[in-house]
């Protein structure tokens, strides 16, 4: 007998129900513990996959939302079993988790995190609007805490993009570049970091962004905005030496060790056709932005950045459209100025910092940064409550000290569970283990696919 049958009889759900819903928590119990990214989840999802006139449509994209099985099902099978199921009821789109995460940088971590989602107006072409906040205290008195949106007006004649973070972070360091050993002076060698030893930078941040966008024709958007980015107070309180990577860094390109202000104007293209973006079955998501950080702004240094995103998504089976290969390429890379150690691209760079499983936040960096990735997603039980992915990506740095972009190139891979969270907006519940070289691995916890 098969998973799908299995899972789909009820009384095999109830009797197992609260085994999994521990097996859940210790999921979320994991998140962090070897390489944890911050999520910052957006969603487009078209309002008529949403409501249940769609039942009339013969489409199997449409109609499998009415199919599949998540963790609401899942806890009123537990604790209402007497009530029917009611496709015609209206799902909240509002999706909470635990946020706890423990390791040695860290220390344990506590907090919550919240995602919600709404289509404005009656336009059944107008996409999702979502928000997503997360709030944490850990042991060693790290704080963090964003909020974000993503808000699509009627029609998706605007689309307003943006978020506030106020933190104090730890964030790991591991040299500049991709690994490749600089053949000049000691601080070369140190900078460059071959070895790839660790190191721990404390400091308080600030940002604040906010970009919006207009439509101008068909899923062709242009936008502009502003970021301030702050960070105050950085230390590495472990450090035996003065002679580690970021104060050679900051030293060279003349950056203030304690602070600095990356505070830009923001410039983007974007086009999507993605039918959702926390889990598109198919379409495409490309964007291009320019960043210009201005001292006439408050910015310590000017600079000018280009950062281009492309995504494309096939769904491999007309009957079955989550059998889904999936392809992400990502970069950004500096045009002029100096960037802030700190601010470089790198490994968990980008907007949503989900780049890079396999590796730790910030372990490649450089100016001029490429990553890539392909994964296949597929569904494991019949009802879509439980699915898979394998992804295989990599990612090139230079390092200013003799190594280019793509001379070098470091992979990672790895496999993946699927835990359907709110079927009405495809949330799912990420667990991946992923391994680079260097003998990284570990596992990671998310909402919503990685790209």
């Amino acid at each position: 007998m098969n998973q799908g049958t299995l899972l789909n009889r009820k009384g095999w759900i109830v009797s197992s129900g609260r085994k999994l819903l521990g097996l859940i928590f210790l999921f979320m119990m994991l998140h962090g513990i070897a390489n944890s990214q911050t999520v910052t989840p957006v969603d487009t999802v078209k309002k008529k996959s949403l409501t249940a006139d769609t039942l009339k449509v013969i489409n199997p994209v449409d109609t499998l939302m009415y199919k599949q099985y998540d963790l609401s099902d899942l806890y009123n099978d537990i604790f209402h079993p007497k009530r029917k199921p009611d496709p015609r009821r209206k799902r909240s789109s509002i999706t909470m988790m635990p946020n706890i995460a423990g390791n040695p940088t860290i220390g344990a971590q506590v907090g919550i995190k919240a995602v919600a989602g709404k289509v404005l107006g009656r336009d059944p072409k107008t996409f999702m609007s979502v928000a997503a906040t997360s709030a944490s205290v850990t042991t060693k008195g790290i704080l963090y805490f964003y909020i974000s949106h993503n808000i699509f007006t009627p029609g998706n004649k605007w689309n307003l993009q943006g978020s506030l973070v106020a933190a104090k972070t730890v964030t790991p360091d591991f040299g500049l570049g991709i690994g490749n050993a600089a053949n000049g002076s000691e601080a070369d060698l140190i900078l460059s970091n071959p070895q790839r030893k660790g190191y721990v930078l404390h400091a308080e941040y600030y940002s604040f962004r906010e970009k919006i966008y207009k439509q101008v024709r068909n899923n062709i958007f242009i936008g502009a905005g502003v970021s301030f980015d702050i960070r105050r107070n950085i230390r590495n309180k472990n450090a035996l030496t003065d002679s580690i990577p970021y104060n050679i860094y900051s030293d060279r390109y003349g950056f203030n060790r304690d602070h600095y202000l990356a505070n830009a104007l923001l410039f983007s293209a974007a086009y999507t056709t993605r039918d959702n973006q926390n889990r598109a079955y198919k379409g495409i998501y490309a964007d291009i932005s320019f960043r210009f950080n201005q001292t006439w702004m408050g910015s310590t240094k000017n600079a000018i950045q280009v950062t281009p995103d492309f995504r494309k998504y096939w769904s491999l089976s007309a009957r079955n459209p989550t059998h889904v290969l999936a392809f992400w390429s990502w970069g950004s890379f500096l045009l002029s100025g100096a960037l802030p150690y700190l601010e470089l691209p790198g490994t968990g760079k980008d907007p949503g910092s989900r780049s890079g499983r396999g590796y730790t936040v910030t372990y490649f960096k450089g100016t001029q940064y490429f990553y890539s990735e392909t994964e296949y997603r597929f569904p494991i039980t019949k009802n879509n409550f439980l699915s898979g992915v394998a992804f295989f990506n990599v990612q090139t740095a230079n390092d200013e000290l003799g190594t280019k972009l793509f001379e070098r190139w470091q992979p990672a891979g790895g496999a993946g569970l699927r835990i359907l969270f709110n079927k009405s907006t495809r949330t799912n519940l990420c667990l991946d283990y992923a391994f680079g070289n260097y003998g990284r691995k570990g596992f990671f916890l998310n909402l919503n696919e990685t790209f």
